[in-house]
């Protein structure tokens, strides 16, 4: 009995011992990565910061996959760098062609009725396009830009190349299947093609079309909109981005981008939210939820918890301040100069896009331009205050740094903070008698060890 008695105290003390641990290791915070409990229904999806194109959050983000109308960012570009360069003008009139025509009144797709005989000013169309995805409105731009659906395409792909998007193709203006376009898609693509892209080239696309054309977001933030309003053709255009204030997946903050949905690409979306000083790109494609099927909710779903996270969980900081000098090269040896040594530090502060608890995590790196220095490691003088001699590199002490979408982008500086004067001649001349008497002696000396 005793025996019995004993065993049951001693499981007693381990159930209470399992049980404490349990309630302590709950009560401690967690490290655990929160995007592993992001739960991203999607083949693809990323978070980037608009502003750096530091990348927060990514999922399969290099695969090439369908766009569908995400498309139509390119097309915008296109536009805006038209009217930009005064190749076309806002108020100018686009003739409907039988294309477009043809396309427009397709009824499954989205669009806005063009007359056979009906004049468009190009702003119209391009409400149309922005606002409700209007396919046949987006081909008359193209038309009206290029001439034709085709020559835009090429443009397209011309603008890829030159933006550095990888992966990226494009086969027509919309980001429809060509099987929809009534056998009239651009010459040299196939009869089923469709616009592929992967998540961070389409998140490089929209970062690149905010940068330079910002007045994009004066026309997506509109929640609805007249097309030929007080005529027979007036069509309600209501925003498909269903996250704009005043519908029913309503975010604060957002303000754009695009959304898209073909049965290839399933349902994705570009939106694009700003908070304070903080814009956030996030891009969500063929979005399911739980029971993988995909809807309009499912992507909208996804795009909203990249939000949460990304404003939930990141702040701008500051990791380097102004002057930043590297323990142990403070100051880099100058040689031929009236000063002996020269003070490097970084040029100017240096701010990211960070978790709040890593800020202490990131290590900068001192990257010297070896091209710059002498065999000796030595600037040769003069030297100008503000001369760029090397970069820092931020390196992260523990996880993971997912990097930007550009790794090119322009560096963190090193710089000197003074100048340094080339010596004069009798200067000079001292140093080189003084280095050949040196030389002489190392010699000297290496010839008697020499000896023994």
């Amino acid at each position: 009995m005793e025996v019995i008695d004993s065993v049951k105290n001693v499981l007693k003390k381990i159930m209470l011992l399992l049980m404490m641990t349990l309630m302590v290791s709950s009560m401690l915070p967690t490290q655990t990565k929160a995007e592993s409990s992001l739960n991203i229904l999607a083949d693809a999806a990323i978070l980037v910061d608009a502003d750096t194109g530091k990348i927060l959050y990514e999922q399969n983000a290099e695969a090439p996959l369908g766009i569908a109308s995400m498309t139509k960012m390119m097309s915008e570009y296109l536009l805006f760098e038209a009217i930009e360069e005064g190749r076309i003008t806002w108020e100018q009139e686009y003739s409907v062609t039988d294309y477009t025509y043809a396309v427009s009144q397709d009824l499954r797709l989205s669009n806005v009725p063009l007359r056979r005989d009906g004049k468009y000013t190009i702003k119209e169309l391009y409400e149309a396009m922005a606002i409700y995805s209007a396919n046949a409105a987006t081909i008359a731009i193209a038309e009206t830009i290029a001439g034709t659906e085709t020559e835009f395409v090429r443009l397209m792909n011309e603008k890829a190349k030159e933006l550095g998007l990888t992966d990226t193709k494009f086969v027509n203006s919309t980001g429809l299947n060509n099987a929809d376009l009534k056998n009239m898609h651009p010459e040299g693509t196939g009869p089923t093609d469709e616009n592929v892209m992967p998540a961070s080239q389409v998140a490089k696309l929209a970062k690149v079309l905010l940068e330079d054309y910002p007045q994009v977001l004066e026309t997506t933030s509109i929640p609805s909109l007249l097309f030929r309003e007080g005529t027979a053709d007036e069509t309600k255009m209501d925003n498909w981005n269903f996250m704009l204030p005043g519908f029913i997946y309503e975010y604060e903050g957002v303000d754009g981008l695009k959304t898209g949905t073909t049965d290839f690409a399933g349902h994705a979306f570009t939106g694009t939210a700003k908070r304070g000083d903080t814009r956030l790109i996030a891009v969500v494609m063929k979005a399911v939820d739980s029971e993988g099927a995909g809807s309009y909710k499912a992507r909208f779903d996804a795009t909203r918890a990249l939000f949460d996270f990304g404003f939930g969980q990141f702040t701008t900081e500051e990791v380097l301040a102004t002057g930043y000098q590297f323990e142990g090269n403070e100051q880099l040896p100058v040689t031929k100069g009236k000063e002996k040594q020269v003070a490097i530090a970084v040029n100017e502060p240096v701010s990211m896009m960070i978790r709040t608890s890593e800020k202490d995590s990131y290590i900068p790196q001192l990257e010297l331009d070896q091209s710059l220095l002498n065999e000796d490691g030595e600037l040769e003088a003069p030297i100008e205050a503000g001369q760029v001699v090397g970069t820092v590199k931020l390196t992260k002490e523990d996880g993971t740094e997912l990097g930007y979408l550009d790794e090119a982008q322009s560096p963190i500086q090193v710089v000197t903070t003074e100048a340094v004067e080339k010596a004069g001649w009798f200067s000079l001349s001292l140093q080189a008698v003084g280095s050949f008497f040196s030389t002489l002696w190392g010699g000297a000396v290496d010839f008697v060890k020499g000896l023994f």
